[in-house]
Order: C-alpha cells, then structure tokens, then sequence
C-alpha cells in the first residue's frame, strides 16, 4: 500500500500546483505576514524569511517523505507568481483520509484562486491517488474559508466546540489568542459530481491535469 505522496504538480487553465522552491521563500514570507493569516492560522508572527526557507526545506519534504501530507505552491500560469499554498495534513493512508487547508496572498483575493487550487487537489487525491475522503476545519467566524468549502461541493459535518485557537490585535498592536470554534466540512468523490461544472460556469477553471 501507498502510504507517501508523490513530487506532484499539478495544472489547472490558470493555475499551477507544485512543490515549493527556495526562490518561493520572500513571496511565502509576505503572504503569511499578512493579517488574515496572523488571524485564522497558528503561523508565527511576525514571520521571516528564514522561517520559510526552513519549511520549504526541511519540514515540506519531510512531510511529503513520511507521509504526513502535502505542501503545495499555488501559482498563476502565466506570471509563475506565488498567489497561494495548499496544504495536506493528518493523512491517514489506511482509510484513505486526508485534511485540507489553504491559504491565499491578500494581492491574490477574490479570483477564486482558493476553490479552484482546492477543487483541483480533491479530483487528484480521488481520481489519483484513490482517497475516499478530505476533511476541511474552518474557524467559526472565518466566512471566507468556509464559501470556499462550499464551492467545492463540502459538506458541513458538525461543529468541534472550542477546539480553535484565533488570534486577534489588542491596542498595543500585539496579537492576542481567543479560542472558538471550528466547523468541520467533509468531502467525499461523489460530493464533486456537477461542482466542476458550476464553478466553470462562474468563470473559474474546469480542467484539471497533473503530472
């Protein structure tokens, strides 16, 4: 049985998903800077170059190769620019279960980047690599993830309560913690039939090939 992930890249009309590089280190660096991401997420803040080389790295391949998950560089295909990451975590290979997350640079909002990054993994993941099943956590208030959930055809599960740790400014400008809640999304192959096509007809990418 299979139980790592492969080097993939995989390809959409306008997108490309692929490892990380080192050069991708001053792009990830100001993305996970970014408010939003100090917000919803358990990155450091206020986070460094260095920082970003050492997961692209160490801690990505070393996930990949122990097969933990996945990180993947979202770029656009025509300017190469780093526009996102998707990230593959918790994976259990015996059940075939993965979980997704995504984040997406604040310049790089609002083009539906993050549903058609994270509708092209899920077809890879089933149609590829035979998982049954993809799992999404969304914190309660972070209504941005969860309409990318729905896009790609997720189903909302239950609710984990106060299992989220967010981060919030104080007046100072310091970032302080707050816990919610999270809500739990789970996709399954069948959930994708038709979602392909309801996103091409928004105006966002259909096609999907990897290599």
């Amino acid at each position: 049985m299979t139980t790592t992930f492969p080097d993939i890249s995989i390809n959409t009309d306008r997108l490309v998903l692929r490892a990380l590089e080192e050069g991708d280190a001053p792009a990830l660096a100001e993305m996970m800077n970014d408010e939003m991401v100090g917000a919803w997420t358990a990155v450091p803040q206020p986070y460094t170059e260095d920082a970003a080389r050492r997961w692209i790295t160490e801690y990505a391949p070393t996930e990949r190769t122990a097969g933990r998950g996945l990180d993947l560089a979202v770029t656009e295909f025509l300017t190469q620019r780093l526009v996102g990451i998707v990230q593959l975590s918790n994976t259990n290979w015996r059940v075939r279960s993965t979980e997704l997350s995504y984040i997406v640079a604040p310049w790089a909002r609002g083009e539906g980047y993050a549903s058609e990054a994270s509708l092209a993994t899920a077809q890879w993941l089933f149609g590829d690599q035979k998982f049954e099943r993809l799992e999404l956590r969304t914190a309660a208030d972070n209504t941005a993830s969860q309409q990318v959930a729905q896009k790609i055809g997720c189903i909302s599960e239950g609710v984990l309560r106060n299992a989220c740790i967010a981060r919030t400014r104080t007046e100072d400008g310091s970032w302080t913690e707050l816990r919610t809640d999270f809500i739990v999304w789970g996709l399954l192959p069948e959930d994708l039939d038709g979602v392909a096509d309801q996103m091409a007809e928004a105006g966002y990418s259909s096609y999907t090939d990897w290599s």
